[in-house]
């Protein structure tokens, strides 16, 4: 038995509001966790104070399936052929953030936000990818451990809720440890909660975002 690969075109989907007011905008990117939807991210996007001058965009990922419930839902990851669906994730964000350029009035380097799940794609999005990027917001999952090179990343901010059990406090600190390391100072938040944020994590998220403003011109 022969194993084969061909390489087609898919669509991919992402959900893009643009604020009132006079252009151009900085561009806030988000990536939903496993089992989600673009819907569910625009909507963690929106509940982050001063988001609403940004350009925001939710990616949502390319392996979609049926969960529990009988829900759509989306997952970035798989477990095999690890290494091509990390390379085919890079490229089908990086055609989503040029797609966003090109239609809407964007300005400045993206800030990348990522909850569980999708921590890894926006960490892989802004080392990977074609563009640079102001900075990253990490809220309940790790940064993965093969990447390298994390100043990249430009500001980040990593969260966790004080009781998650998918993202403990050892891979939190680790997570910090490397980026302190990797010479990046990070905005290292615990709040009250577990795995999804709250108004706690909410008020962080907007004092970081707040910090980078419209960003680097690109």
């Amino acid at each position: 038995m022969q194993q084969r690969h061909i390489r087609i075109e898919v669509s991919g989907r992402y959900l893009v509001e643009v604020p009132d007011g006079d252009a151009p905008f900085p561009l806030l990117a988000g990536f939903h966790g496993y089992g989600q939807t673009a819907e569910d991210q625009m909507a963690l996007l929106r509940l982050i104070p001063g988001s609403e001058g940004w350009v925001r965009c939710s990616i949502e990922a390319l392996h979609p399936f049926m969960n529990s419930k009988g829900d759509p839902g989306a997952s970035w990851m798989t477990r095999r052929e690890r290494e091509l669906r990390i390379e085919e994730n890079v490229r089908y964000v990086d055609a989503v953030l040029d797609a966003v350029r090109w239609d809407f009035p964007v300005e400045g380097l993206p800030v990348l936000h990522g909850i569980s799940q999708g921590t890894g794609m926006a960490c892989r999005a802004a080392l990977l990818g074609r563009r640079h990027v102001a900075g990253v917001m990490l809220l309940g999952g790790d940064i993965p451990p093969e990447l390298d090179g994390l100043r990249r990343m430009g500001q980040v901010q990593i969260a966790r809720g004080a009781s998650d059990r998918f993202y403990p406090m050892e891979r939190f600190e680790a997570d910090r440890e490397r980026l302190r390391d990797a010479g990046v100072a990070p905005d290292a938040v615990t709040f009250q909660g577990s795995h999804g944020p709250n108004a706690g994590y909410f008020a962080e998220a907007g004092r970081f975002l707040g910090t980078l403003g419209s960003g680097e011109r690109a």
